[in-house]
């Protein structure tokens, strides 16, 4: 039996401050309109779980967790929502009626499940600390290498195929196949750019073929008419005069 250690007055004013920010950070992520604030969230409550983790004498799971959980997975998200862009009033659609009620009702009643459930088991137990089984196997990184590899070899290559497997799931879900005849030819592409009305060559960019400076200066296109698309939209175009819209070369 592993003998139990006191908490010190270090590790209380580590957790006590640390564990207010995660509770806070995992209420955050279920409260936030905003998915990217949620993931923020979600990321406040993974550091302060790593740093549970260091304290408590595993310093790999809380390296692993603030690296590989915090600093890959949660940024991997954040790149994807930022990518794809969301909006406070996203979270006001509901796909399905109710699902807000169905959600609430079944996150209560799986906390309060996982709160029984890990009363009942635990009651009675005292608490162990790993410096004892750190010791044993030279080091935090080599004990949980001899549990995997060993006693626990099997429900990890379990694990590691079941990821595998989404994985490649989530390749093939996301895959849009379209069919050959779909798909437009190159020689279709090629007249649709040589339409009449269409402008084959790269659109001029503010104030080429221009008299001014300004970004608000329509382009001007060889042949003298404006190009439109060389202002961004936000900007209100700048009227040119007759005598303007002549090219005279570049202004660069």
């Amino acid at each position: 039996m592993l003998a139990a250690t006191p908490m010190s007055t270090g590790e209380m004013w580590v957790f006590i401050p640390l564990g207010i920010l995660a509770l806070v950070g995992a209420l955050g992520m279920v409260a936030a309109r905003n998915a990217v604030h949620s993931a923020l969230f979600l990321v406040l409550t993974m550091l302060c779980l790593g740093v549970f983790y260091i304290v408590q004498s595993g310093p790999f799971l809380g390296v692993a967790q603030i690296i590989v959980y915090t600093g890959a997975i949660m940024m991997l998200f954040l790149f994807v929502l930022m990518l794809v862009g969301r909006d406070a009033s996203d979270s006001l659609i509901e796909t399905l009626r109710g699902q807000r009620v169905a959600a609430i009702l079944l996150g209560v009643g799986f906390a309060g499940l996982v709160c029984v459930g890990l009363g009942r088991a635990l009651a009675g137990t005292t608490a162990k600390g790993l410096a004892e089984a750190n010791s044993a196997h030279g080091g935090n990184v080599q004990g949980l290498a001899s549990l995997l590899f060993t006693r626990y070899v099997f429900a990890f290559e379990v694990t590691s195929a079941l990821l595998i497997t989404a994985a490649v799931g989530a390749m093939l879900l996301a895959h849009i196949e379209r069919r050959k005849g779909e798909r437009p030819t190159q020689p279709e592409q090629m007249r649709a750019r040589f339409a009449p009305g269409n402008y084959p060559a790269p659109k001029a960019g503010p104030g080429v073929y221009a008299t001014s400076d300004s970004v608000a200066t329509a382009g001007l296109l060889p042949d003298g008419t404006l190009a439109a698309r060389s202002i961004p939209e936000i900007l209100p175009p700048r009227e040119l005069t007759s005598s303007e819209t002549a090219p005279k070369g570049t202004d660069r």
